[in-house]
C-alpha cells in the first residue's frame, strides 16, 4: 500500500465505532460552545443557542452513521 493511500485512508470514516469517537468530540466541543453562549446571552436566548450547538452535533452523527451504512450496503466509489 502506497504512503498516500495510508495517508487518505486516514481521512475516511469507515466503521460505526469511528463516528461514536467523533460524534463524541464534536459534543465535547459543542457543550463547550454551548457555555460560552449562555455566559454571552445570558437568559432564554442563551438555552436557544446553547441547544442549537448540541442538535447540529445530533444531526452530524445521524448524517454520518447513515453515510457509514449506505457505504457498506453499496460499496465504496
Amino acid at each position: 500500500m502506497s504512503k498516500l493511500k495510508k495517508i487518505k485512508r486516514l481521512f475516511q470514516i469507515k466503521t460505526k465505532f469511528e463516528v461514536y469517537l467523533i460524534t463524541y468530540a464534536l459534543a465535547m466541543g459543542s457543550t463547550k460552545r454551548g457555555e460560552d453562549y449562555l455566559l454571552q446571552y445570558p437568559g432564554k436566548l442563551g438555552w436557544v443557542f446553547f441547544a442549537l450547538t448540541c442538535g447540529a452535533v445530533f444531526l452530524a452523527a445521524a448524517k454520518m452513521l447513515e453515510a457509514v451504512e449506505y457505504q457498506r450496503a453499496f460499496g465504496t466509489d
